[in-house]
């Protein structure tokens, strides 16, 4: 099997067989592939169109290839949203993680800096002080300390060395801007995950379904294209229990949003200093409404992902007193004292 009989395949717009995926990803990730190559694979598998299978085999090598974060047990989470929507919102998924984790939740985030948005949670986390250079050891301390931690991509996937290059070349959206909350090293149990688009919703539920590893996980496109969800209307969303997947609807009504929703222009910041300064304020409880509800709405998610016979409204009612009360500032504080 060669990668020119790969590509071919590809350019009929046939699907890869688990061989031939896992032929793929491990010569791409271990850096065999030119320049020609890669593009042409990254590119024939988004023109084709990713199935769960192709992604599966890619989070597959990714995790063999990864250093990875073992002794972790018990419940825990990663909150996470893909990027890509475009939106260049605040921070909601890394403020979404620490409110939770001040409420007691225990969450390991896995993330990178921004590449298409304003500040990402690398650069969010930075801005309060939060160490990125942590080693496994270190992740497990910090989640012991303050139910919080983060898991620097760049330094637990050394593989994706080969790969970043090819991407900023290319430019456009290939699986990778799918794949990074699917390698989390730490391997939560549970799992909250926003993309940029409903048609990734069922491609990756049905990804995380088919590892077989996910005790609980909801997968989301919120309302007007964002990857977290927003108060402005229901979110296209799957919801995964080990190998089971179930589509659904999650509408902001069901979990007492109800006010009229603000402007998306109220969610954006334009640069990392605004993105720094909305962080801080919300997480003391403070920071504009139409943040504060679309915070409090996808800590309320988290609530139910921890909890799932907790019902929606009473889980809503909670998660906005959690956001007003600040309590994912005392985590913060915690690690900067």
């Amino acid at each position: 099997m060669t990668i020119a009989t790969i590509l071919d395949q590809l350019a009929q717009r046939h699907n890869l067989s688990a061989a031939e995926a896992n032929n793929a990803f491990a010569s791409l990730m271990d850096g065999q592939l030119t320049a020609a190559q890669a593009g042409a694979l990254l590119l024939g598998l988004r023109a084709k169109g990713e199935t769960a299978a192709e992604m599966q085999s890619a989070v597959q090598n990714a995790l063999e290839r990864a250093c990875l974060i073992p002794g972790v047990e018990g419940d825990y989470a990663d909150v996470v949203g893909t990027g890509g929507d475009g939106k260049h919102s605040f921070n909601c998924s890394t403020t979404t993680a620490l409110v939770l984790a001040g409420m007691g939740y225990r969450i390991i985030k896995h993330g990178n800096r921004a590449a298409s948005s304003s500040s990402g949670a690398a650069d969010a986390l930075e801005s309060l002080g939060y160490s990125l250079d942590l080693d496994p050891d270190g992740i497990r301390e910090s989640l012991k300390m303050h139910n919080f931690a983060f898991a620097f991509a760049p330094h637990f996937h050394p593989s994706f060395k080969h790969i970043g290059p090819i991407r900023r070349e290319l430019g456009v959206r290939t699986l990778f801007n799918l794949l990074g909350p699917l390698i989390n090293p730490s391997r939560p149990p549970l799992m909250m995950l926003g993309v940029a688009a409903p048609e990734f919703v069922p491609l990756v539920a049905h990804t995380l379904a088919a590892s077989g590893h996910y005790k609980r996980a909801y997968v989301f496109c919120g309302a007007l294209g964002y990857d977290e969800l927003t108060v402005f209307g229901p979110a296209t969303a799957c919801w995964v229990q080990g190998e089971l997947v179930q589509d659904l609807v999650i509408d902001p009504k069901d979990w007492g949003f109800t006010e009229p929703p603000a402007s998306p222009d109220e969610l954006r910041v334009e640069t990392r200093e605004e993105a720094a300064a909305a962080l801080r304020a919300l997480l003391a409880g403070q920071g504009s409404r139409a943040m504060a509800d679309m915070v409090a709405f996808n800590v309320a998610l988290g609530i139910r992902l921890f909890e799932p016979d907790r019902s929606a409204s009473e889980c809503g009612a909670q998660a906005r007193e959690a956001v007003a009360s600040g309590v994912g500032m005392r985590v913060v504080q915690g690690w900067q004292s």
